[in-house]
């Protein structure tokens, strides 16, 4: 049963900092994608950064040089250090699992910032963002 925990979410000024982590478990993939995504209220869940399994990594174009994932493998850990933030990135934030490498998804459909490339979902954690 995979598992996956998000916490750090919270409420920050424009041009504060936060940091979201994604405790994973029960997944036994030797290769995968992990990433965020993130779904503001009336809005599509949008793609924010993936990772792969060997650490290659992809951001979302309005996230681009502000965000960063990582994680630690020993712990199973996600991150995603969030600098630089605006009111437009209030939003409920998902940590995501592929069954496949964001490579597959990416030579197969162009991009591995899709929803539907991603098999096991956290419950998400709220970042608001006022001006």
């Amino acid at each position: 049963q995979v598992q996956l925990v998000e916490s750090g979410g919270g409420s920050v000024q424009a041009g504060g900092s936060l940091r979201l982590s994604c405790a994973a478990s029960g997944y036994t993939y030797s290769s995968y994608c992990m990433g965020w995504f993130r779904q503001a209220p009336g809005k599509e869940r949008e793609g924010v950064a993936v990772i792969d399994s060997d650490g290659s990594t992809s951001y979302a174009d309005s996230v681009k040089g502000r965000f960063t994932i990582s994680k630690d493998n020993a712990k199973n850990t996600l991150f995603l250090q969030m600098n630089s933030l605006k009111p437009e990135d209030t939003a409920m934030y998902y940590c995501a699992v592929a069954q496949f490498t964001c490579v597959y998804w990416n030579v197969n459909y162009g991009t591995p910032l899709r929803a539907d490339a991603f098999n096991y979902w956290g419950q998400g954690t709220q970042v608001t963002v006022s001006s």
